[in-house]
């Protein structure tokens, strides 16, 4: 294991925002973009999108995450007292998820398919014996680290069932297809010398894909989905219906990026793994989606000054099924940072930039250059902060700053017909 040259405060909060921003939660200095800010200097003649705010759960932070086909939208919405819920908004009402016994629990990532079938994280009413940070509670459930074991779920209706691990404490899902397959990673009982010296994480964890055709709750046991030769942990992030699912490979570390995402890799439906092409450096390298194709988006650090020691310096990538190399997106201008969150069936992706005077900004890529969302859209003084999911019809769901409240809160944003 490459050992980190230094632990300040300085820069595990640098980390902790970075994880924070990659996962789609919210970053711990949120307040710096929750104020109303001036519009911006270029606005579109013509909206291409309606932006639709989506109701809260009556605190001042949500996010939409995914979208299907029906227009539903499954994110987090977080209660008046900071604890958080997986929500659904079905036709714009709100709908509560509930918990695994815990405070809190959240849809992270593309966790809907078009049966309206959720998957995400939750807590559970059971203590840590190993006191981790785990995933879940690094990347921001709130009010504060509970020492509460999480695991990932699956929503059809009804409570929420808890997904098994691979006899570690802790498990998440993140993805699930049309075919009723849900991937993510768990725990196994093993310690691992890879693991960060902090208390962020201590067991081994492999990616896994869960089939919910395979019977009941006793017979949904985790299939590994190994990780790229010479790596010690796996994870995975997203899968298209055709059961390619794509992750991040390499040192256990802290369990959710970093030097734990030394590859971004592919498991094709045979289970062998193979590397997607990252933008050079040694952390970071990260796919987000699939897409039906087999096109993958994500983020990945170039080889740039900060990447050896882990530093968040990453850039939205876009890589076509079977290419040698992938396209590094850049960024809006003004920023440092990109990441790519999602890609539709038409190569459209959607995403966020960042690390600017003008905060964050979700983008839209459609092949040529990054264009910030704002700019499509007729909502000034508002400001979509990012763009989580697009699904087929040109949808757009994410996050969108209201100036008048400050308040965070969930969005859709539909294509609308400029012709007469």
């Amino acid at each position: 294991m490459r050992s980190l040259p230094f632990h300040t405060e300085e820069f595990m909060r640098k980390i902790s925002c970075a994880i924070l921003i990659a996962a789609g939660y919210s970053c711990s200095n949120e307040a710096q973009v929750t104020q109303p800010r001036q519009e911006h200097a270029t606005v579109a003649s013509e909206a291409r999108y309606e932006v639709i705010k989506l109701p809260s759960l009556g605190g001042s932070q949500s996010r939409g995450m995914a979208i299907n086909r029906q227009g539903w939208v499954a994110g987090w919405s977080n209660q008046a007292d900071g604890t958080r819920r997986a929500v659904l908004w079905k036709n714009g009402v709100i709908t509560s998820l509930g918990t695994l016994g815990g405070p809190s629990s959240a849809v992270p990532w593309i966790g809907l398919n078009d049966a309206g079938v959720v998957t995400g994280i939750s807590h559970t009413n059971r203590e840590d014996p190993l006191d981790e940070d785990w995933a879940c509670e690094l990347v921001g459930f709130l009010p504060q680290l509970t020492d509460l074991i999480c695991r990932g779920f699956v929503w059809q209706g009804g409570p929420l069932r808890e997904l098994p691990t691979l006899g570690g404490n802790h498990g998440f899902a993140t993805g699930i297809n049309n075919a009723g397959q849900i991937v993510g990673w768990a725990e196994t009982p093993l310690l691992d010398r890879t693991c960060s010296q902090s208390s962020a994480q201590k067991l081994r964890f492999r990616a896994v894909l869960y089939d919910l055709n395979s019977g009941s709750d006793e017979k949904i046991k985790p299939r590994v989905l190994i990780p790229y030769p010479g790596d010690a942990t796996s994870a995975a992030t997203a899968i298209n219906d055709d059961g390619l699912a794509v992750g991040i490979s390499g040192d256990c570390d802290q369990g959710v990026g970093r030097f734990s995402a030394r590859h971004a890799v592919l498991w094709e439906n045979s289970g062998r793994v193979i590397e997607i092409p990252n933008l050079g450096g040694t952390s970071w390298h990260t796919p987000m989606d699939i897409n039906g194709q087999g096109d993958v988006v994500g983020f990945s650090n170039p080889d740039e000054p900060g990447d050896e020691i882990g530093d968040f310096i990453a850039r939205a990538f876009y890589w076509p099924y079977g290419a040698a190399t992938g396209t590094d997106l850049r960024t809006l201008p003004g920023d440092a940072v990109s990441e790519a969150f999602a890609i539709n069936s038409h190569r459209q992706v959607v995403g966020i930039s960042f690390g600017g005077t003008s905060g964050p900004r979700a983008f839209i890529w459609e092949g040529g250059d990054l264009i910030d969302l704002n700019d499509l859209v007729d909502i000034a003084p508002d400001v979509l902060l990012s763009a989580q999911d697009i699904n087929d019809a040109g949808q757009i769901t994410g996050r969108v700053l209201d100036a008048a409240t400050g308040q965070v809160m969930a969005f859709i944003a539909n294509p609308v017909s400029n012709t007469p």
